[in-house]
């Protein structure tokens, strides 16, 4: 694609960052076909190919507007169009830094700010966001039942492993799962003590920066990204070999450290090498003798939803399956299964009509083969699905966790 970038923009890092992505698409329409916004609306601009066009229209000189930054926010970011597309365009990437420069030239209206602005300030922070969440629990009865079905029914984490002295991994607490659901964070320190590995926290760390960054609080999420790194790498220094990272999300947040502060002189090193070390727990397991394990799933119907952010952010594609098949689940079909769930990190928040469509279609595809469990990799897709069914939702880690304790 042929590119006119303002000179303003191209004296920045990320204006020429913008400008080779642009140049690398041929507008060929493949990201369409798998573009759930796109699917849902018909409409050219609420697809990967027309926002980039509006991008580069901004880029160009063209003032944005409401307009302009209402299809940008539509988008999922679940990245299934550069899964599907042939150039290798870095959507994502792009659409990141269009965000940002429409945000700092379209004012929201007031109600839009206040939320994003409470997003921002509670989400991130578990002692915030942890007595809200106790207190919605208090109260779920009287509440709509809309609202009550967000609430993240409570399961005891049970008790962490005791480290030995082993081998030796991080575990990113991160700022959601730590409050709704800290279960999976024990049950993959459990798995982890039986494969002679010690899975360690470090309190210091805290969200991964997402919830900010992709607000376009890009500061509060860089901030965010250096507190973990500092708190991370006298672990590392020490020879810690790997930081799990249990949601998927978050996952892929890490392991754009590297990029996000590469223009960092005090932390471009650190934070390079942070991303090299970011694994998701499949991406451990799958490399290690399972054996110890057993067959804990006894031939138990799971539907594994896998987020985006596992298959189209990190780009791991069935890597969750064959270690359940190895541990004897059996797992449903899942029709259209690159189909983004709705659930997109605050996107279930701020696009709510749009996220309930699309939690609709992934729920019937989930539950088409009548599975007895639905798993996922991603505390955001987990408590987003479990608001819009009966059937239950849980980590997939959990499944190991709960066999092999016998509590189902």
């Amino acid at each position: 694609m042929q590119t006119e970038i303002l000179p303003e923009f191209l004296r920045t890092p990320e204006g020429r960052e913008a400008d080779a992505i642009l140049r690398s698409c041929v507008h060929c329409g493949f990201c369409t076909a798998t573009c759930p916004t796109y699917q849902l609306l018909g409409d050219e601009l609420d697809g990967p190919r027309g926002r980039i066009y509006q991008i580069k229209l901004v880029l160009e000189g063209q003032t944005p507007t409401r307009v302009t930054q209402r299809h940008l926010d539509r988008c999922l970011t679940c990245r299934a169009c550069e899964t599907t597309c042939p150039s290798g365009v870095r959507y994502a990437r792009l659409a990141e830094i269009g965000r940002h420069l429409v945000e700092e030239r379209v004012q929201r209206p007031f109600a839009e700010r206040l939320l994003r602005q409470a997003l921002i300030g509670i989400v991130p922070y578990p002692a915030r966001f942890g007595p809200l969440m106790r207190l919605a629990r208090l109260v779920a009865p009287l509440l709509p039942a809309t609202l009550r079905a967000k609430i993240a029914t409570p399961r005891p984490p049970g008790d962490w492993p005791v480290p030995v002295g082993r081998r030796r991994m991080l575990a990113l607490a991160g700022c959601v799962q730590s409050v709704s659901t800290p279960l999976t964070n024990a049950a993959a320190a459990r798995i982890l003590a039986r494969l002679g590995i010690d899975l360690r926290v470090t309190p210091e760390a805290g969200c991964c920066g997402a919830a900010a960054y992709h607000l376009s609080a890009r500061e509060a999420g860089l901030a965010a990204m250096r507190r973990n790194i500092d708190a991370w790498w006298p672990e590392i220094e020490f020879g810690c070999e790997a930081i799990l990272i249990a949601a998927s999300g978050c996952g892929a947040m890490v392991k754009e450290y590297g990029e996000a502060l590469a223009h960092d002189p005090d932390y471009a090193a650190k934070a390079a090498r942070i991303a090299e070390l970011a694994r998701d727990p499949a991406e451990i397991l799958g490399q290690e003798d399972l054996s110890v394990l057993g067959a804990p799933g006894q031939g138990r119907r799971v539907a594994f939803h896998s987020p985006c952010t596992l298959q189209h952010g990190q780009q791991l594609k069935q890597v969750v399956e064959p270690i359940l098949t190895r541990l004897g689940f059996t797992l449903t079909g899942v029709p259209d299964g690159h189909l983004c769930c709705g659930s997109a990190g605050t996107y279930s928040i701020t696009q709510p009509a749009l996220s309930e469509q699309l939690r609709r279609n992934k729920i019937a595809a989930l539950e088409s083969e009548t599975p007895e469990v639905i798993a996922t990799a991603n505390i955001g897709c987990q408590l987003h699905l479990e608001a819009g069914t009966p059937t239950p939702v849980v980590h997939w880690l959990e499944l190991l966790d709960r066999q092999e304790a016998g509590i189902a």
